[in-house]
């Protein structure tokens, strides 16, 4: 299994476009610079050791070894082998409200932010639970199957936001059912559910949901995000220039936390609710109570024997530097003199 120890390193990788954009504009202007000078083949005549094709090589050696550096910086780490383990715990599925609601400021930066901060922290102090990631907003998706590889779980919790679900809504329910569908209930661990919401439903019938949940023995727990004020949306995320969202009367739209709803289905679903705020997120008292439910030991594969594989990388990238620092932009007479080809006439 391959992961990385600094994945946000990878955002330089975005420069690779700039840079060959730039490069097109420089090639661009040479070709009209030559272009003023007369007849190209003509002006080649008269330039016979400049090479035209030799700064295009000379730029994909440098747009390689930039790649393999970045992704060098960024530490790729394999897993050698798996493991089978035995662990006791539970399974916990979070289901986080990915609407645009979630991007009012009411909780600093915004809800969405705050809970994957939150939700952060609850992995760092998980051992041996297994945990998934539902995300919803007008649908629900499985972000992260139940899995024990935190790791994974915290990358997967970065790549969240209000752009990955295409239909807007909150479909809470539908959240509740697919996180039931994604449980496996052979193997007798406890399960429980948090969702992480500003409980603006208007998709289904949640309350029915956790009802279902409930039937089979899963606690469905709710933390509410927001404010009873409400706070108007961002049109881009936490960039207030740009404005907030508006109505069709052109009123800007102000989302409030719906605790009512919020309260409801945790009673449903025989769980807690916890209102989050700006120094408190409420996981910690959810997962209190999560801590009573019944635990059994599982199989778990786990990768071990993490390695570093930046050497890899940062030694492609040497080479290459080396070899474009060596390639010139003039042609070598010697050898262009050299026809091995040519066929002699008598």
């Amino acid at each position: 299994m391959l992961r990385f120890a600094h994945i946000d390193i990878l955002w330089g990788l975005l420069v690779i476009p700039v840079f060959i954009l730039l490069f097109l504009l420089v090639s661009r202007w040479k070709k009209k610079a030559v272009a003023s000078l007369g007849d190209k083949n003509v002006v080649r005549l008269m330039m016979p050791q400049v090479s035209f094709s030799r700064p295009w090589l000379k730029f994909i050696f440098f747009l390689i070894a930039y790649a393999s550096l970045i992704v060098g910086m960024a530490d790729p780490l394999l897993g050698s082998k798996t493991e089978e383990v035995k662990r006791k715990g539970a399974d916990l599925m979070i289901l986080l409200d990915v609407s645009n609601s979630m991007l009012s400021q009411d909780l600093a930066p915004n809800r969405l932010e705050n809970a994957k901060q939150a939700i952060a922290q609850l992995i760092d102090k998980m051992h041996d639970d297994r945990i998934g990631i539902i995300v919803f907003a007008g649908q629900a998706y499985v972000q992260l199957p139940v899995t024990t590889d935190y790791s994974a779980a915290k990358l997967f919790l970065n790549t969240i936001n209000t752009n990955m679900v295409p239909t807007q809504g909150t479909a809470i329910g539908a959240a509740i059912d697919l996180g039931m569908k994604s449980f496996d209930f052979k193997n007798g661990t406890g399960k429980a559910m948090i969702i992480i919401t500003d409980g603006e439903n208007h998709e289904d019938n949640a309350v029915e949901a956790a009802t279902r949940a409930k039937s089979r023995d899963v606690v469905v727990n709710v933390v509410g995000v927001g404010s009873e004020a409400g706070a108007p949306i961002p049109v881009n995320g936490n960039d207030t220039k740009s404005g907030y969202r508006k109505d069709e009367t052109g009123k800007e739209v102000i989302s409030k936390l719906n605790e009512d709803m919020c309260k409801e289905i945790a009673a449903a679903g025989s769980g807690v609710y916890v209102r989050a705020n700006n120094s408190n997120s409420g996981l910690s008292i959810v997962m209190d109570q999560i801590g009573k439910i019944q635990r059994k030991m599982y199989d778990s594969k786990t990768y071990k024997d993490y390695e570093d594989r930046f050497q890899f990388f940062l030694g492609i990238t040497l080479v290459l530097l080396v070899v474009e620092f060596f390639i010139s932009n003039r042609k070598n007479m010697r050898l262009s003199g050299l026809k091995l080809f040519e066929v002699k006439k008598s």
